[in-house]
């Protein structure tokens, strides 16, 4: 009777182990989760359509007077952030390790609402920093030599006094667009929301007092915070472009990250809204997986309960206490 029970434990352990405690993966939830938000991706290709917009329509061109050359003097110098490069370290950077955390919790929801949410935080913010760019027409820190290539600028301003460029038209167009600085907007939004992210799955603000955490959390902002430095440096924002443009990408972040997770500092701030809802309905249909689980479970604490003929007492395993607490974490949606 004793060997019978153990087999039983043994085979209850083995159906353990090939349970997935991530419920919800792409293979069980994914269509349902595309599905519900077709509408989110639909609107992601109209701010697409808007962001190319901005780009291609001409920025207003803010009169600039021959004193206010001589603040606008610096001279051209390449990006040393170039502009392919931003796609790669606010985005593509922040989808790996979505990906990384996917095949550890094999949690549909949390990836799929974390790259529509870093691509919300993005565009949303490209949209807002080129419509500014557009709308006010600043003039960059380099604009005297777009203006003027050859560094004349005699007979360069009409009778108002408002410049008359001689350079490139396409030099002069991007001349205008100063303010505010679009690489930093978009390393805050992209990088800001890995923080954000970050913060929520190793629990930075679980009151234990672990900086190590914090430290993680912050290096993705002092890469955007870099990258904001280069503008300045390269001579192609003034500060103040910098500022606004971190500003409104950690906004748009923040805002895009919270309709998706709960905050960074919540006990339940490791995982999404949609997973706990999912959690939810499942407990409330009486899925099958689950039942079996909670069937197998009270199986596994009768079958420890039972005794030996003879008085021999079968005492329970030494590893019940693990398989509890894996149902118990099981049951609060915490595997």
């Amino acid at each position: 009777m004793a060997l019978k029970n153990l087999l039983r434990i043994f085979q209850f352990q083995g159906r353990m182990n090939e349970v997935d405690l991530g419920a919800y993966t792409i293979q069980s939830h994914g269509a349902t989760v595309a599905r519900t938000h077709m509408h989110d991706w639909l609107i992601l290709l109209l701010l697409v359509v808007i962001e190319v917009i901005l780009l291609v329509i001409h920025p207003f061109y803010r009169f600039v007077s021959k004193d206010m050359m001589v603040d606008l003097k610096y001279p051209m110098k390449d990006n040393t952030v170039p502009v392919w490069a931003v796609p790669l370290y606010a985005v593509l950077l922040p989808i790996a390790i979505f990906l990384l955390f996917y095949m550890r919790r094999r949690d549909v929801y949390d990836l799929h609402h974390s790259i529509l949410g870093l691509l919300f935080a993005v565009l949303i913010t490209a949209v807002v920093t080129d419509a500014i760019k557009d709308a006010v027409g600043r003039p960059r820190p380099d604009f005297f030599w777009r203006c003027f290539p050859d560094g004349v600028d005699t007979n360069g301003y009409d009778k108002l006094g408002n410049v008359i460029c001689h350079g490139k038209d396409s030099d002069i167009r991007e001349g205008h667009k100063s303010f505010p600085s679009g690489h930093t907007s978009w390393s805050f939004a992209g990088l800001g929301f890995l923080s954000f992210y970050l913060s929520g799955k190793i629990k930075v603000f679980d009151r234990r007092g672990h900086v190590a955490k914090l430290c993680i959390v912050i290096l993705p902002l002092l890469l955007a915070s870099l990258v904001g430095v280069s503008r300045v440096d390269d001579y192609w924002h003034h500060w103040q472009d910098v500022f606004t443009g971190g500003l409104i990408g950690l906004v748009v972040a923040a805002f895009c990250y919270l309709q998706f997770f709960p905050a960074p500092y919540n006990d339940d701030g490791w995982c999404t809204y949609a997973y706990f809802r999912a959690l939810e309905e499942t407990r409330s249909t009486g899925n099958t997986d689950h039942n079996a689980l909670h069937f197998q479970a009270v199986d596994a604490q009768a079958v420890n309960q039972q005794t030996r003929p003879n008085g021999d007492g079968f005492t329970s395993s030494p590893m019940s206490h693990d398989q509890s607490s894996t149902l118990d974490e099981l049951e609060l949606g915490r595997k």
